[in-house]
């Protein structure tokens, strides 16, 4: 006799039921490994530190001078985390230029050398797109060529970065913390040396913002080694380049916007060599003066008649 066959209904009923669970997802597979979405989220959670993404474009104007684009190169070998580009235009039209420029090279801030008259040199540091941004004079300028100092560091090392005591008022200020972003190396960026071997100087004088670039030298020989914090040991040497900015505006955007600071003690160039005409024309004004002041004099007071004067001459 065979068996008794269940029902259908019974078959259902005795068979436990299912939860509709997700099978786990699989990892994805990366040229580093698997790639473990847990893991991530840990690693994200952690990892919460403000990461330095800083670049900055470095560029000038056209019909720019030797001296100035070789102080341009320095500070282009100074910075390794800056792009540099073609010349541009010096328009009116040149802030919406540079930071069309800005964007293509993804950077988010600017260094623009102006050239005017071959003479004059100024410098835009700006923070694109939305600013702030200021123009400087610069003066006073020895290119490292030109001083052949003794100092060295490697290039791609990190800079510390220094500032004098009376960065204290509002536009100091400001000009400090953007001078701070421009020049400051981000950590771990790919082109730097991960350690500091100089050291930038900013020192306010007479209302001018003065340069320095220093190499940290320490000894190296195993007698003198240089305990941590040991600084009397360490001496600095100047490696150059050297220069001086004068502020003349800090506008509100990138290139240009409102005028947040303008310096009451700021004299143009062209102020200056024209004030230098005027007394080098108020010379040969008083030449001429005194020429015709002579020949006055010399009608007024004519001379007496030399009785002797014609004693030597041959009577014909």
């Amino acid at each position: 006799m065979g068996g008794r066959k269940r029902k259908h209904s019974e078959a259902e009923a005795a068979a436990p039921v299912k939860k509709d669970e997700a099978a786990p997802e699989r990892p994805k597979r990366t040229l580093l490994g698997w790639k473990d979405k847990v893991g991530e989220e840990k690693e994200s959670d952690s990892k919460t530190n403000f990461r330095n993404k800083e670049k900055v474009l470095v560029t000038c104007s056209r019909r720019i001078s030797y001296r100035y684009r070789h102080l341009m190169m320095n500070v282009v070998s100074l910075l390794p985390h800056c792009k540099k580009d073609n010349k541009v235009e010096s328009k009116e039209s040149k802030g919406a230029t540079l930071n069309e420029l800005v964007e293509l090279k993804c950077c988010s801030s600017c260094m623009f050398f102006e050239c005017r008259k071959q003479k004059d040199l100024y410098l835009w540091m700006a923070k694109c797109p939305n600013g702030p941004s200021v123009k400087f004079l610069v003066n006073a300028v020895h290119t490292m060529e030109e001083l052949k100092l003794t100092g060295n560091h490697l290039k791609g090392s990190r800079p510390i970065l220094t500032f004098s005591n009376n960065f204290d008022k509002p536009h100091w200020k400001l000009l400090k913390e953007i001078i701070m972003q421009i020049f400051g190396v981000p950590k771990d960026h790919r082109k730097s040396k991960p350690y500091h071997d100089h050291v930038f100087v900013f020192s306010i004088v007479d209302d001018h913002i003065w340069f320095r670039n220093y190499q940290i030298s320490a000894p190296h020989s195993e007698m003198d080694k240089v305990d941590r914090g040991g600084l009397d040991k360490m001496t600095l040497v100047e490696v150059g380049p050297r220069f001086c900015l004068n502020p003349i505006k800090i506008f509100g955007g990138s290139f240009g916007g409102p005028t947040l600071y303008e310096n009451p003690f700021y004299i143009s160039p062209n102020q200056i060599r024209a004030l230098e005409k005027r007394q080098k024309a108020g010379k040969y004004a008083k030449k001429v003066k005194a020429k015709k002041r002579r020949k006055l004099h010399e009608l007024s007071n004519p001379l007496e008649p030399d009785e002797f004067a014609d004693m030597w001459k041959n009577d014909d």
